[in-house]
């Protein structure tokens, strides 16, 4: 229970430590920077003095292009931590140990699936193939929504 106990407090403390992250991508020979947080939201974006050198296009390039830098660096600095934690956990003991039958937390999980830097115009849109199929409800009643006794819904008095 002390090393569970010691584990979570090594937890705790990655997290706060990760939420102190930041990052910083440049861009346009570094006229552009951004910056964003642990949860690669910007923060900031600062530019140059010789930043009307760019055309809106080339400016526009130039901060995606930085923010996507500064994610980068942020996602690689949060999977250092995260390996870090993993091989502190590793010593753990499994809750199949506590509880037998119990699968481990961590065989059951999904993996992650990546996620696209593209911009919307350029990504695929999935095919009527790879959708779900609608729901169809076969526990219902069915119900007349055009008619209601007396002209009155039921759901509130005339009067309100």
């Amino acid at each position: 229970m002390e090393s569970m106990r010691a584990g979570v407090e090594s937890i705790a403390r990655a997290q706060e430590k990760r939420a102190l992250l930041t990052a910083t991508g440049y861009a346009a020979g570094k006229r552009v920077a951004v910056v964003v947080n642990a949860d690669n939201v910007v923060i900031q974006t600062r530019f140059t003095d010789d930043i009307g050198d760019l055309t809106y296009a080339e400016l526009a390039a130039a901060i995606t292009a930085a923010g996507q830098a500064a994610a980068v660096q942020i996602q690689r600095l949060t999977n250092a931590m995260v390996e870090e934690m993993r091989a502190q956990t590793a010593r753990l003991p499994k809750l199949s140990e506590f509880v037998p039958g119990l699968p481990d937390l961590r065989e059951i999980l999904p993996a992650r699936p990546e996620v696209s830097t593209a911009p919307p115009s350029a990504r695929t849109t999935p095919s009527a193939e790879d959708a779900d199929p609608p729901m169809v409800f076969t526990d219902v009643m069915p119900w007349d929504h055009t008619r209601s006794p007396g002209g009155q819904s039921g759901v509130s008095e005339s009067g309100w």
